[in-house]
């Protein structure tokens, strides 16, 4: 039974949300501040956290920083904060997903199915490779989801690993952003490319020396992505 970690400062929220998750026969683990939520996380194996971004003790963004430290499960961002750029920085944490709140149920559930079926996908993918990718001086070991530049270990979240896998096992292959979207989200894409670009420029933080001038992660203006090296 996959478990869901849902951190809410509204109980209500939680209970409700608890009822349409258990009817799928998902176990529901509540938590009202970040501190709890953390403890959740290190007394249970979690499949995927919901978390909402203003709650006291320890806002979300700070959860998700915390989070992203030590796991790679898929984070849900929940929040009546609807402005873009709050959007953008809760991707830019490590966020796989942001919906704003006044939410229907059934939204959050689909929301939460289609983060299960992306992770459950990867992980299951025949034709996944089981090996570690060598470009430049990035190594990508697929099999255990772990980044290297040089010696040192990037740490990077499940939606990056999946972005990572589909352009590092493609060197030099230029991939749209509908390609893109469509591949890690499998979701209809509709020209909204914020989310695309936000992990894109996050990913570049990490594996570039300069993000403005990256030498790995290029734009192709126009068309889309692709990873190459060159000395």
């Amino acid at each position: 039974m996959k478990k869901i970690l849902i951190t809410d400062d509204e109980q209500e929220i939680i209970e409700l949300l608890t009822l349409y998750l258990e009817k799928e026969h998902y176990e529901v683990l509540g938590a009202c501040d970040g501190f709890s939520a953390l403890d959740v996380l290190k007394d249970n194996i979690v499949d995927i956290a919901i978390i909402d971004i203003m709650m006291p003790n320890m806002d979300g963004y700070t959860l998700i920083k915390k989070i992203r430290e030590k796991y790679k499960i898929p984070v849900i961002v929940m929040s009546a904060k609807s402005e873009i750029s709050d959007k953008i920085l809760g991707l830019e944490l490590g966020a796989d997903d942001y919906i704003t709140k006044p939410c229907d149920p059934l939204e959050v559930l689909a929301r939460v199915k289609a983060q299960l079926r992306r992770c459950l996908e990867f992980d299951n993918n025949e034709e996944k490779p089981v090996e570690t990718i060598i470009i430049g001086e990035l190594k990508f070991h697929t099999d255990s989801c772990v980044l290297y530049k040089g010696d040192n270990q990037i740490q990077i979240t499940s939606t990056e690993y999946k972005l990572l896998l589909l352009l590092m096992s493609n060197p030099k292959k230029v991939f749209t952003k509908k390609q893109i979207f469509e591949c890690i989200w499998n979701e209809p894409f509709y020209g909204d490319d914020n989310t695309i670009m936000v992990h894109i420029s996050k990913l570049r933080d990490k594996i570039e020396e300069d993000s403005k001038n990256p030498v790995y992660l290029k734009t192709i203006r126009g068309l889309g992505y692709k990873i190459e090296y060159k000395k």
